[in-house]
């Protein structure tokens, strides 16, 4: 089938050559680095200014030095885009966790139901405690960061998990509006880990 039967977003994607430099070379790179372009970079290209601010924050969030491992930062992405229903960012990232944890059955556990997972007492909590913030953070209160606390999450962690579950409400809620499918290379990307 082609895209023209299963187009990548309902809104205008515009051709790589018709970029701004900046937006041009940075999905360039993401190509050369993992050999096809993920399609939240066309869809979002749409939009030029926001395409900067979105990536911008997204690297703050993800790409930092902190008490949050890279692999533990893509199960909060892909537990929270569970439960918002968000089949690109569920397949997306579920492919950078297998790569990440090194490890395909726990991803994939995470991406149907954390609390089933093979996973630890401490990165339950976390996700717990991600999936307060993207379903109901009015109800966030001093219990659930003394939770944290007990296991071994201080202010700045708290802040970091509440950040990537809120970040990504955004970012599931745009993919879905725009019908944004998953790129087919993330379906067996990292499955022989």
């Amino acid at each position: 089938m082609s895209t023209q039967d299963h187009p990548i977003s309902r809104f205008p994607v515009p051709e790589l050559s018709e970029m701004p430099d900046d937006i041009r070379t940075r999905i360039e790179a993401v190509q050369e680095k993992s050999g096809f372009i993920p399609n939240v970079f066309l869809v979002l290209a749409h939009r030029p200014e926001e395409f900067r601010a979105f990536f911008a924050y997204h690297d703050a969030l993800m790409d930092k030095p902190g008490n949050l491992t890279k692999a533990e930062r893509e199960m909060i992405v892909v537990a929270t885009s569970n439960v918002n229903q968000c089949q690109y960012c569920v397949v997306a990232h579920g492919a950078i966790l297998r790569i990440r944890a090194k490890d395909a059955l726990i991803a994939d556990q995470v991406a149907i139901n954390y609390r089933k997972a093979d996973i630890t007492p401490r990165q339950k909590a976390m996700l717990d405690f991600a999936l307060k913030v993207s379903q109901s953070a009015q109800e966030v209160g001093d219990a659930d960061f003394a939770l944290l606390a007990e296991h071994g999450f201080d202010l700045e962690d708290a802040w970091d998990i509440a950040g990537i579950a809120a970040f990504f409400g955004l970012s599931n809620r745009m993919a879905n509006v725009t019908s944004m499918r998953p790129n087919a290379e993330f379906f067996n990307m990292a499955r022989d880990i």
